[in-house]
């Protein structure tokens, strides 16, 4: 699994939006501006995301972004299944069975199912507050 520029910047502007929580919407221009990734691809990033309900949204003057819910209750695995669509390491374990023609006698599926389920493991129990611990 290779995590893409669109995973890492969502936990860029996701950690940027709990580190500021206190400061009610923020707008995106501030997100991007300390985070230097551009305001349109935070654009992208954010229509990913809201339209999971993981961000609540103000328009207008006072208008910008925030968590839905507390930093404790996104994980890292959470954010990168939204953003990369899947923590699989290879191609074969995407879907929930498993289409490979080779299945049955593959040797090494055990192994990458393993790895995977160590990634998933790990991934989901970090926490945007626990990244903001370890500053």
């Amino acid at each position: 699994m290779k995590v893409s520029t669109k995973g890492r910047y969502a936990l860029r502007m996701l950690l940027d939006l709990a580190e500021n929580k206190d400061n009610g919407f923020i707008p995106l221009k501030d997100i991007a501006e300390r985070q230097n990734i551009s305001k349109q691809y935070l654009e992208q990033i954010v229509s990913i995301i809201s339209s999971l309900g993981a961000l609540r949204t103000n328009r207008g003057k006072q208008g910008g972004y925030m968590l839905a819910k507390e930093p404790s209750e996104y994980t890292v695995g959470q954010i990168l299944r939204i953003t990369e669509g899947n923590l699989a390491p290879i191609a074969c374990l995407e879907d929930k069975v498993n289409q490979c023609e080779r299945v049955k006698k593959c040797k090494t599926l055990s192994m990458w199912k393993g790895l995977y389920k160590v990634i998933a493991d790990y991934l989901d129990n970090i926490t945007l507050q626990d990244l903001l611990e370890k500053k």
